[in-house]
């Protein structure tokens, strides 16, 4: 099943107990808000499916895995209530993986950037490449990375939050990120990643359904007060977007 649109694409394939998602857009597999919903509902509606036990989420293509949410949507806003609904896209996304009662796989096959990274953060297992390098670069335009932090936090720590946010330009390579634990297996090319994360991913579907949901469940224990959380973030994001500082960043960076 798939959609197809300027927004965006968004395409599922269900096998052997396996739902692979795969998202795309032609500005480095960047998230408008449409597709950001849509996803959120797909993730939402597998959960609920009894005939699957994993799901396997990536993009489209061989080079960004995710460049985070539109640019073009963010400069665009212009009151809070805007704001606060731009930034709830990935706030939603992540409580939805959050709350999703299979293990969710992440395939990081290149550059992750912002939202990419807390999509990323928010799976339970993460294959990457060597070209998987993340930047937390909110900073830089203004803004800060205030929806992704508790999903980025508990995978690398307060620590390496703090040295990817408050170094916004600087881009960390995938070892670094997997020392810190956000990947969990790096591999030189693409086609090795993949026939890693096949051979993974079949045997974890062919496990009790019931103990993979429990231990799912178990991984973000303490975490149910993130739908309140990233929705009162989403909030301070959207103000941060108004602020005369970060409408003059965003122009020079549009130039």
């Amino acid at each position: 099943m798939g959609t197809d649109r300027p927004n965006g694409s968004l395409y599922t394939k269900i096998e052997n107990r396996i739902a692979t998602i795969e998202f795309g857009h032609p500005a480095s597999n960047s998230f408008t808000s449409e597709l950001l919903q849509r996803l959120t509902d797909e993730i939402h509606k597998l959960s609920e499916n009894e005939a699957i036990s994993i799901l396997v989420l990536k993009s489209e293509g061989e080079r960004a895995f995710c460049a985070g949410a539109s640019f073009d949507e963010l400069v665009a806003i212009s009151n809070l209530a805007e704001g606060k609904a731009f930034f709830s896209g990935f706030a939603n996304v992540i409580n939805a993986m959050r709350t999703c009662s299979k293990p969710i796989i992440g395939r990081v096959q290149g550059k992750a950037v912002g939202g990419g990274v807390g999509l990323a953060a928010a799976c339970d297992y993460v294959y990457a490449t060597v070209d998987a390098a993340i930047k937390l670069s909110e900073i830089s335009i203004g803004i800060a990375p205030l929806v992704i932090a508790p999903a980025v936090e508990r995978k690398i720590g307060k620590d390496g939050l703090a040295e990817m946010a408050l170094h916004p330009t600087e881009w960390k390579n995938a070892y670094w990120t997997k020392e810190k634990g956000l990947f969990a297996k790096v591999y030189d090319s693409i086609s090795e990643m993949d026939k890693a994360l096949e051979y993974h991913s079949s045997s974890l579907s062919s496990y009790n359904p019931e103990a993979l949901s429990v231990m799912k469940k178990a991984l973000w224990e303490n975490t149910e007060h993130w739908s309140e959380l990233l929705i009162h973030r989403a909030e301070q994001s959207g103000k941060l977007a108004l602020s005369k500082t970060t409408k003059s960043a965003l122009a020079k960076f549009k130039k």
